[in-house]
Parts: structure tokens; C-alpha cells; sequence
């Protein structure tokens, strides 16, 4: 198979790593409502664990949710990562450099529409998985209505243009096929994140928030 390339989506985020880290200082309310909804389903202490945010980016998402290790291919965005504590490894979703069964938890936030063939990356992500581990996904979902807006305005964004943007839906048909269980969801961000005042708390399953959290279990004994 060949080797997806590892640089040239990832143009944008190298130029742009600055201005991408700051939008979460700008918009406070929705950057919190996106980690309220994450925690849903987050296990007790999982600073403890083994744990990849594939896809980390300047480390947003796995500092404060005690992800203690990150993939990342754009070389800007992974020393924003790494200032924030985050062990990091220079790679793609696609070809993961991990033996099987690293990890006990690997999450995936944002980055599923960035990668060049997502479902090889689900299944590169279930290969280094341990049995009982869990998958967590933060997503844009394309079938909900602020998905929609932003989806109408990708090609304005310095950061979307090359984005491939799924569905919940799609996403959950991909895990079932891989054989997950314990399919659980939640969303929030039912509205324009920039425009959001306060923090949303999130609601269950998907199609109203913009960001859709899934949480899937791979089979097997759990090794934690």
C-alpha cells in the first residue's frame, strides 16, 4: 500500500500554528463546552493510562484531559504540543508508528476530516488499541446545522479548505464495522462557536451540536 503523503495537507497548520492556538483563548465559552462534552465519557484518571490523541495539535485537548502522549505531522503544531507537556511522536493517522496494543485510550479530536483516508486512520487507531480500550472521537458533524454553515464556508478557511467533513453517523457505521461496542454519543455547540457567550452544556446522541463526541469500546478483557 502506498504511504500516504505527510506534508502537504498540513501546509496550513505549519504557517498558521500561531493563529490556530489563539483561537481557543478568543473563544473561551465554546472551547470549554467542547471539553465539558469530551469528559463525558473520559475514564477516571486517565493521566494513569496509556493514552494518543492522534492527530494532538498544538495540545489543547490532551493537556487538559490528561492525554499524556500525541501524533502530530505538522512540525509547528507539535512544538506548541510539546511546551504544553505532551510526548510527541512526528507522524499520520495513516500509518501509525506504534506496535499493536500500545495504548489503552486514544482519542481523536477534530483531526478525522484531516486525514487522508480516515478509515485506514480508524483502523490503524484500532490496531494499537489494547483489547477493552477505548475510542474516543470529537468531530464536526457534517449533517448538523452549524456543521452544515461550516461546511458552506469551508473554502473561505485557512484551515478547512482541504478538510473532508463526515457524519456522525458515517463515523458510528465505520466503528460497528470494526467491531466496536458500547457505542455511546453526545454533542454540543448547537450554535456558531464564536458567537457562543456561555458555556453549553452537552446533550446526548448527535445531530444538533456542531461538535459530535462518540465513545466506542474495542473488544476484549480490559488491561487497566
Amino acid at each position: 500500500m502506498k504511504k500516504p503523503d505527510s506534508t502537504k495537507p498540513f501546509d496550513a497548520f505549519d504557517k498558521y500554528a500561531r493563529e490556530y492556538d489563539a483561537w481557543y483563548d478568543k473563544y473561551i465559552p465554546a472551547y470549554e463546552s467542547e471539553l465539558l462534552a469530551l469528559k463525558q465519557f473520559l475514564p477516571a484518571h486517565p493521566e494513569k493510562l496509556r493514552a494518543l490523541e492522534i492527530g494532538v495539535g498544538t495540545g489543547r485537548f490532551a493537556s487538559p484531559l490528561g492525554v499524556g502522549y500525541g501524533l502530530e505531522p505538522s512540525k509547528e503544531m507539535a512544538l506548541f504540543a510539546k511546551i504544553r507537556g505532551i510526548e510527541l511522536v512526528r507522524g499520520i493517522a495513516e500509518a501509525l508508528p506504534f506496535k499493536p496494543r500500545t495504548f489503552d485510550l486514544i482519542l481523536i479530536v477534530t483531526a478525522l476530516a484531516f486525514f487522508t483516508e480516515p478509515a485506514q486512520g480508524l483502523r490503524e487507531a484500532t490496531r494499537v488499541l489494547k483489547p477493552g480500550g477505548q475510542l474516543i472521537i470529537g468531530m464536526l458533524d457534517r449533517e448538523s446545522p452549524p456543521g452544515q454553515y461550516y461546511e458552506a464556508k469551508q473554502k473561505e478557511s485557512r484551515f478547512s479548505s482541504n478538510a473532508h467533513f463526515l457524519s456522525a453517523a458515517e463515523v458510528e457505521r465505520w466503528l460497528a464495522g470494526l467491531g466496536y461496542e458500547k457505542l455511546e454519543s453526545c454533542q454540543t455547540l448547537s450554535g456558531i462557536p464564536e458567537e457562543l457567550e456561555e458555556v453549553e452544556l452537552p446533550e446526548r446522541g448527535t445531530g444538533k451540536g456542531g461538535l459530535a463526541v462518540l465513545s466506542a469500546g474495542k473488544p476484549g478483557n480490559r488491561t487497566f
